[in-house]
């Protein structure tokens, strides 16, 4: 029992620890709890607020920025889901989508480390990276490909295999692309 609540213990002063990520905890939270009625669908959303486009939660509105970076009381965010009025607290009841005091807190935590937005990975600009410069490996890499692969093995200390003979190359192909062995 005591190795478990030391556990739990430090599970949590890890997590909380940890930096608030917008892609792993805020969005998810904003989508199924917010975007029924303040996303991308137009038919359905209401008050003229989308929470899935950054420039639409930073915007300074009639009733105050929705997300002010760096400060959480100012937030209309935060207004809206610690509302004492359970008629103007958002999500509302009848939706039984109300957000707990972890994921409020989660948000708060957002807010308050400056409500970074990182856009979704499919709109991120592709980088090439750099492969990995290596003198050991200069005859058994012939791409870059090969270069992080030989790399990675100097990493866990392994090194590469000699390479295939004709015949153990067209096998390997034969068998990826057909799934049966050369006849």
């Amino acid at each position: 029992m005591a190795c478990f609540v030391a556990f739990q213990t430090a599970t949590t002063a890890g997590a909380a620890e940890r930096p608030v990520d917008f892609s792993r905890d805020v969005r998810p939270i904003l989508s199924d709890r917010c975007f029924g009625c303040h996303g991308p669908d137009a038919t359905t959303r209401e008050a003229d607020l989308r929470l899935d486009h950054k420039q639409d939660v930073f915007a300074k509105r009639e009733t105050g920025a929705v997300v002010v970076a760096g400060d959480p009381e100012a937030s209309e965010l935060i207004a809206r889901v610690t509302h004492a009025d359970v008629d103007l607290r958002m999500p509302p009841a009848e939706s039984n989508l109300s957000l707990n005091a972890a994921e409020i807190e989660l948000l708060r935590r957002w807010i308050q480390e400056g409500a970074t937005w990182e856009e979704h990975w499919a709109f991120q600009p592709i980088r090439r990276p750099q492969p990995p410069v290596s003198n050991d490996g200069s005859q058994w890499a012939r791409n870059p490909i090969d270069q992080f692969v030989f790399a990675r093995l100097q990493q866990e200390g392994l090194a590469p295999s000699p390479p295939a003979d004709k015949e153990t190359l067209i096998r390997r192909v034969t068998l990826d692309l057909t799934g049966l062995p050369p006849s």
